[in-house]
């Protein structure tokens, strides 16, 4: 009897550049994975450096696996802990760190599967993303292998969301960003909104990456949405208060 083929594997790739908001990342990769999404992780150079100032974690190639668990506040049964910027809950498989469905490819790896338009990949989520970054994206430049996934996902029309965390924004950046929506991206600024109550930073992240989240579709539970009220999110904080 001939096995059953196995479905194939469509991961997000979530690519991490070196601006600052390393928790937005975060949270969205354990949002991810908590909706049951598989994940192919690039980090930059670059980023390694912000990981490291805003959390003191060193990421590293050859031990990324811990690295990343501990950057994502993962317990060692998987779960997330309180501790983390942005956290709603554990990984879904319920593995022993929680990380069975996630991918590293080093930043100057350019034979790494997501580089080829040919890798079964669903699209491609920058966050946060450099103003370096978006001018090597919007140019084509593909300087390294976060780049070279971007101009693999426009081309082969995919979802691409950039989150841009820059401020204030010159006249060249605001340039490539509108080249990067005439070329389909989404450019999603990492800028919080307050209507949905957040009060506490991890609150704020959440409603960042859920915005990441809302544009390509992925469930989550990561900030309450509008629903026409208003002073509702108020009313509900002092409730749960």
């Amino acid at each position: 009897m001939e096995k059953p083929e196995q479905p194939v594997r469509r991961p997000w790739v979530v690519g991490v550049s070196g601006a600052s908001g390393t928790p937005y990342a975060a949270a969205v990769i354990r949002a991810l994975l908590a909706a049951g999404e598989p994940v192919d992780l690039v980090v930059s150079r670059a980023a390694r450096l912000t990981i490291l100032d805003e959390t003191g974690i060193a990421f590293r190639d050859a031990h990324w696996r811990t690295d990343l668990a501990a950057w994502l506040g993962f317990a060692a049964n998987g779960s997330a802990n309180g501790a983390a910027n942005g956290s709603t809950g554990a990984a879904a498989d319920g593995s022993a760190d929680g990380l069975e469905d996630v991918r590293y490819w080093p930043a100057g790896d350019f034979a790494a599967g997501p580089s080829s338009g040919s890798y079964p990949a669903k699209g491609m989520l920058v966050v946060p993303a450099t103003t370096g970054a978006v001018a090597g994206i919007a140019l084509g430049l593909s300087k390294d292998l976060l780049q070279r996934v971007a101009s693999v996902t426009l081309k082969e029309r995919r979802p691409l969301v950039v989150c841009v965390r820059e401020t204030p924004l010159n006249g060249v950046t605001l340039k490539h960003l509108v080249e990067l929506d005439a070329q389909g991206a989404v450019v999603l600024p990492a800028s919080p909104g307050f209507y949905a109550g957040g009060s506490t930073v991890g609150e704020l992240v959440g409603f960042v990456a859920g915005r990441v989240l809302d544009a390509v579709g992925v469930p989550h539970t990561l900030y309450r949405r509008w629903e026409g009220e208003l002073g509702a999110a108020a009313r509900a904080a002092e409730r749960s208060a």
